[in-house]
């Protein structure tokens, strides 16, 4: 399969992912969009290296996935915690850093 399907489908989730951020008002919403983003970016960054016969975008890839699983850990956390505070995940509810 070329590799100009891949890049395709890796532009059309980035496409969906940043859409979801910039109109969607649910963090938990945001958060799946960022998730489809950085896996769009994966994606690429596979396509790439198979092309390219390299290993270098697989290990990149493996730090794009540890540092989303770090971001989920610690940004659930702190939607959990807005959530249990003020018992809405709206971001334009949670826009002010107030105790």
């Amino acid at each position: 399969m070329p590799v100009a399907y891949y890049l395709a489908l890796g532009a059309v989730l980035f496409t969906l992912g940043a859409v979801g951020v910039l109109i969607r008002r649910n963090a938990l919403i945001v958060f799946m969009s960022i998730e489809l983003m950085l896996n769009a970016v994966n994606l690429t960054f596979v396509a790439f290296a198979r092309q390219l016969g390299s290993l270098e975008g697989q290990v990149t890839v493996f730090f794009v996935m540890v540092v989303a699983a770090v971001e989920v850990v610690v940004g659930l956390s702190i939607i959990l915690a807005i959530f249990r505070a003020r018992e809405t995940v709206d971001i334009d509810d949670v826009d002010l850093l107030r105790g």
